[in-house]
């Protein structure tokens, strides 16, 4: 008895996961990134938003770790060099803006609700460009240390992208998603 009940309750978690994640542009991320979250979050809107926030944070904060390391290690010349350090600088600013986004997650209220739906995307979307701009200007070739590189920083920006789609459909829930349990 007791197995049926773990195995429906993590069924249903796997329903919710792929529920929340139908609006997300790279769906099978989204739902690898957000499984742990399936029973907690629920079919919340809201929770799912949080989650999102939190999981980016944490991938930024290790590809910023990476990049600062890749600094130490490889004595890069020329462009690729301005690139990187460029591209340290433009992840710390996503960061900043994916820290003020759950901030405003935290302290979200029925009066403000729509202003702050609007800073959430505003924040999301320039944490999206921050990322973007750190895979411009690297020149590759064949370089395969610099592609590692700019495939880490491509997964954090399709996350943040993820991220975004959750903050719309938790915008388009409406107030009744603040509180929802």
């Amino acid at each position: 008895m007791a197995v049926t009940v773990s195995f429906e309750r993590y069924a249903r978690g796997t329903d919710n996961v792929r529920e929340a994640c139908i609006v997300t542009k790279y769906q099978n991320l989204c739902m690898r990134s957000l499984a742990p979250f399936s029973n907690s979050a629920g079919r919340s809107p809201g929770k799912w938003t949080r989650a999102g926030v939190s999981v980016t944070i944490g991938e930024a904060k290790n590809v910023q770790a990476y990049l600062s390391s890749f600094k130490r290690r490889e004595h890069l010349r020329g462009r690729n060099k301005v690139a990187l350090l460029d591209c340290i600088e433009t992840f710390a600013d996503a960061i900043d803006d994916l820290h003020r986004s759950l901030n405003v997650l935290r302290r979200l209220s029925r009066s403000t609700f729509g202003t702050q739906m609007g800073d959430l995307n505003t924040w999301l979307s320039s944490a999206l460009t921050n990322e973007y701009t750190c895979l411009d200007g690297f020149q590759v070739k064949s370089d395969k240390k610099i592609k590692s590189l700019q495939n880490k920083v491509r997964k954090v920006y399709y996350v943040t992208s993820n991220t975004l789609a959750l903050v719309n459909k938790h915008a388009t829930t409406g107030l009744g998603s603040i509180f929802d349990p």
